[in-house]
């Protein structure tokens, strides 16, 4: 976010829509700050993805997988660090293993409290839901995959790379063929880049690019975004497409010396013009300066 935040973000988890067997997903009902969070049964096990913002979020979305899992063992696991998608894990404390990717959890131990501080002044609804956050350490941390078995169905966890964050997840389900992106993928939505130099420089659009191109080369029936409804493999081949747009058109000109306020002017009013029903355009600005960042002829700001 870039602007002031003045609707509350809370989860509803009385929304909850079953996708697959034993597989639920909680909208975001197309609010700010709030993330499709998934609840992935097992015969033994239960694996929540993402928290929601804060401990009553979480409160709320614990509630709703402890009674879910009716016994069955709890696990959770967040797509990034960032507070909407994983500053309610401390909630989880006790109560569910706690499973990330070796980058995601140097993210919440380096970033998380620059990020607590930022978001609490995105407006006073956000300040009161990131009340009491506690940034807790991960009880399993993994390097590139992680298999997990729930009993009669294995989920895996794949760390991406550095795109969105240093510390990008996907969580498949291959049984029922599902994919939750995080904010890989937004649906009706402007790719979402935290490009902020020189504090947060981490976001990287060509290996984003580069994500997507193997996603959409390996589709799946289900896509769960970080933001936005679900749907299907259009989704994964959407962003893939957006982000070579971008790319192509912010090299094009930048490769002509001219200004980047130059760029940011005639690139937005392009995908504005392709992509009129997206919401988010603040981002396309904050893509630009990335990709500008990244253009083969320039010095890239270093990662903090």
């Amino acid at each position: 976010m870039t602007q002031p935040v003045t609707q509350d973000p809370v989860v509803d988890v009385t929304g909850a829509q079953e996708f697959a067997r034993d597989l639920l997903v909680v909208p975001d009902r197309g609010v700010d700050l709030v993330p499709n969070i998934g609840v992935i049964g097992g015969r033994h096990s239960v694996l929540v993805v993402d928290t929601g913002m804060g401990p009553e979020n979480a409160e709320a979305v614990l509630d709703l997988a402890t009674e879910y899992a009716r016994g069955r063992r709890l696990f959770l696991t967040t797509t990034h660090f960032h507070p909407e998608h994983a500053f309610g894990a401390q909630v989880f404390k006790e109560r569910a293993t706690y499973v990330v990717n070796a980058a995601q959890a140097e993210d919440l131990k380096v970033k998380g409290p620059g990020y607590l501080g930022m978001f609490r002044g995105l407006g006073e609804c956000v300040a009161q839901r990131l009340r009491g956050v506690e940034l807790v350490e991960p009880d399993v941390v993994y390097d590139r995959t992680y298999e997990l078995d729930l009993g009669e169905r294995v989920v895996r966890l794949e760390a991406t790379g550095r795109a969105h964050s240093r510390g990008d997840q996907v969580v498949r389900v291959p049984d029922a063929d599902v994919l939750f992106t995080g904010d890989l993928v937004e649906a009706g939505q402007f790719a979402i880049f935290p490009w902020f130099p020189p504090h947060d420089t981490d976001v990287s659009g060509l290996r984003w690019l580069t994500v997507m191109e193997r996603l959409a080369a390996r589709p799946s029936r289900v896509v769960v975004p970080g933001h936005g409804a679900t749907g299907g493999p259009r989704l994964l081949a959407d962003v893939r497409d957006y982000l070579r747009l971008l790319r192509d058109e912010t090299w094009a000109r930048r490769d002509t010396a001219v200004s980047e306020s130059t760029i940011v002017e005639e690139v937005s009013a392009l995908m504005v013009e392709r992509h009129p029903e997206w919401a988010g355009r603040e981002w396309i600005e904050k893509g630009v300066g990335c990709l500008c960042a990244e253009h083969p002829h320039e010095e890239r700001p270093p990662m903090r």
